[in-house]
């Protein structure tokens, strides 16, 4: 998963593209999207937009995908100079 941190002024943002990820995974361990969102409480609207890397997931959001599906999310921080 390769994060690119956005920085502005008053705010940190993330461009994030993994979907295919969650995808494989979800299918390596034989669940469906429905089970995906029965284990997380999330909708499977929410899934499948992850799934095809649209939307913003906040952190919480990726953190009970990734637990669910035995996954780690790590994160480097780095500072480009202004």
């Amino acid at each position: 998963m390769t994060i690119r941190p956005i920085f502005t002024k008053s705010a940190l943002y993330f461009t994030m593209k993994f979907g295919n990820l969650i995808k494989e995974r979800r299918a390596l361990l034989g669940l469906t999207q429905q089970d995906l969102s029965d284990y997380t409480g999330l909708s499977v609207r929410i899934i499948k937009i992850i799934e095809a890397d649209k939307g913003n997931p906040s952190l919480n959001t990726l953190e009970k995908i990734a637990e669910t599906l035995g996954l780690e999310i790590a994160m480097k921080v780095k500072i480009i100079n202004e």
